[in-house]
């Protein structure tokens, strides 16, 4: 089962995936209502998108374990970074008891450079979403909620109102972010909700961006270690 899918991106991000793909784009009246119509009672919040690798975080009866966004456990995976995820929640579980049965957190796990370098000003783990155990996604004001449970940082949010012009987010964004970003920070995630629902999401990744660029099955050398506060 998939924990958590891929996001479809804004007018003028880059859409080309890592392996070459072109990603899905989202509709362009749901685009509309994230940037610049929307509707009354909409809530448009926007948070810098961060460059890992996904993962979650999830409760099982008496037990959290780590899960990549495909669903598999992160124990098992042959990616050594998913490992030290799985090594990390087995030994950090006691901080995710407010998690009930069933109950997820989505993060963005940086301990390698992807295709953004970053000197971290606080752990590796990022909390980006969250899920019930339903499967049904919590508005961000809950996530923020489970991550601050959690004593875990959530990606910094640019935006909280009524539609707003890419342009805008960005000169907030800047050109390194706020999770200390050496290279051009990713993009940003858009999140739309009304009355406490989540309706949608859409990402911009900036053009030029190369997916992967500092990792060893890419460069033929080692991983790329970000460096954080602990």
């Amino acid at each position: 089962m998939t924990l958590y899918s891929k996001i479809p991106h804004l007018p003028g991000s880059r859409v080309v995936g890592a392996t070459g793909g072109v990603d899905r784009r989202v509709h362009a009246a749901i685009a509309a209502r994230f940037l610049d119509a929307s509707r009354d009672g909409d809530r448009v919040l926007v948070t810098e998108k961060l460059d890992g690798t996904c993962v979650a975080v999830v409760r099982e009866g008496a037990v959290v374990r780590g899960y990549g966004r495909e669903g598999t456990p992160c124990a098992e995976a042959r990616n050594d970074g998913r490992r030290a995820f799985a090594t990390w929640v087995e030994a950090e579980a006691a901080r995710f008891g407010g998690l009930g049965d069933g109950e997820r957190l989505t993060c963005e796990w940086l301990l390698h450079a992807h295709g953004t370098r970053y000197a971290l000003p606080h752990g590796p783990a990022v909390v980006i979403d969250g899920f019930g155990a339903d499967g049904v996604r919590w508005p961000l004001d809950v996530v923020r909620a489970k991550a601050a449970a959690a004593g875990l940082p959530v990606a910094h949010l640019l935006h909280d109102g009524a539609a707003v012009a890419l342009a805008a987010v960005l000169a907030r964004l800047g050109e390194r972010g706020h999770h200390g970003a050496i290279d051009p920070a990713e993009g940003v995630v858009y999140r739309l909700e009304r009355g406490g629902v989540v309706l949608g999401l859409a990402k911009y990744v900036r053009p030029g961006k190369v997916d992967g660029c500092y990792l060893a099955d890419h460069t033929g050398g080692d991983h790329v270690v970000n460096s954080w506060v602990s």
